[in-house]
């Protein structure tokens, strides 16, 4: 299989391309790399493109021609919820105008399979134990709305052109595939919380009154690695199944892990003596988000394999690498 992998030099994408390469697949990325990273993705050749940029069209389809690609995975995109409140058009110029872009240029180079990263941010509000494709998608914010809009072009294009397609519902992403791997960015609660212990200040815990068993919000935490082999099972699925059109599939592992225990997780991994600090409740914070996996277990036989212990042991190691690397 020949791979395209847009936004391949970030967290998510490089552990997919690793995979990818690591089975003996040709690869080929294509990355701004303003948020991302190179090293992370050794001797796997990155084309260097804005894919917001009109230009980038008849580029990326000379390259889909010229590699001979016949599947794409598109993670390129920005990713900052409060970021696109500020900027909203600016993030719909970004993931939406990138999306046509590509979608174009698949169209121009008659490449007929994509995968693509959405985000559980497409459901808004909806809350619970079991959240599944077909519950209500409404986002509240500019981020969630691009990525529920990319999903309809994507639909829309696979109904125009033969297409086949499957968007990715991520939940809550953490941990490592090895330690070069790592999240560097501090946007999410694991490497928030390594941040707090790095600084010796205590990490915060947002309400502890909420319905849930021990008070604190529940979430669908997956390990990075079950995520990238999800990406390639999906792969393998298209190239098996022609003419199935747009489908969509949450990526999670249908478990709940309170913030309360995902902390005491992270300080216990780390031999961090600091205690949580109780804070107020953030506005729009649900109790419960976890995801029903159900439909891409039934339809690709895939199942996460990791629990919290090995997502906190891998972020840990991730993260002391990092560190001592930057000191």
């Amino acid at each position: 299989m020949k791979t395209l992998v847009t936004g391949g030099t970030g967290y998510i994408g490089s552990h997919v391309v690793k995979l990818l390469s690591d089975r003996g697949d040709d690869v080929v990325i294509v990355d701004d790399v303003l948020t991302g990273d190179r090293n992370r993705v050794p001797g796997t050749p990155v084309e260097e493109l804005d894919l917001h940029d009109p230009s980038s069209v008849s580029k990326v389809a000379a390259l889909l021609e010229s590699h001979e690609i016949d599947s794409v995975i598109h993670f390129a995109g920005r990713k900052q919820v409060l970021e696109s409140v500020h900027r909203p058009a600016w993030y719909y110029q970004q993931n939406v105008g990138g999306l046509a872009n590509l979608l174009i240029a698949m169209e121009t180079a008659k490449v007929k399979r994509l995968v693509f990263s959405s985000s559980a941010a497409v459901y808004g509000a909806t809350e619970g134990e079991a959240i599944t494709e077909d519950d209500r998608a409404a986002p509240i914010n500019p981020y969630g709305e691009t990525k529920l809009i990319g999903e309809q072009l994507i639909a829309r294009a696979a109904a125009a052109f033969p297409l086949d397609a499957v968007s990715l519902r991520y939940f809550n992403v953490a941990g490592a595939g090895t330690p070069e791997l790592g999240d560097r960015a501090v946007l999410n609660l694991v490497p928030m919380v390594f941040e707090k212990i790095d600084q010796g200040e205590r990490p915060i815990i947002f309400g502890d009154d909420y319905s849930t068993p021990d008070g604190t919000c529940i979430r669908d935490y997956i390990h990075v690695q079950d995520l990238a082999e999800a990406h390639i099972a999906v792969l393998d699925h298209l190239a098996k199944n022609a003419d199935t059109g747009h489908q969509v599939f949450n990526v999670g592992t249908g478990k709940g892990t309170s913030v309360k225990d995902m902390v005491s997780a992270i300080l216990s991994v780390s031999n961090s003596s600091l205690e949580p600090q109780i804070s107020p409740r953030r506005e729009g914070d649900p109790a419960w988000v976890v995801a029903s996996p159900d439909r891409i277990a039934s339809a690709v036989g895939w199942t996460s394999r990791l629990g919290l212990q090995e997502i906190v042991e891998s972020a840990w190691q991730a993260h002391e690498l990092h560190r001592a690397g930057i000191r």
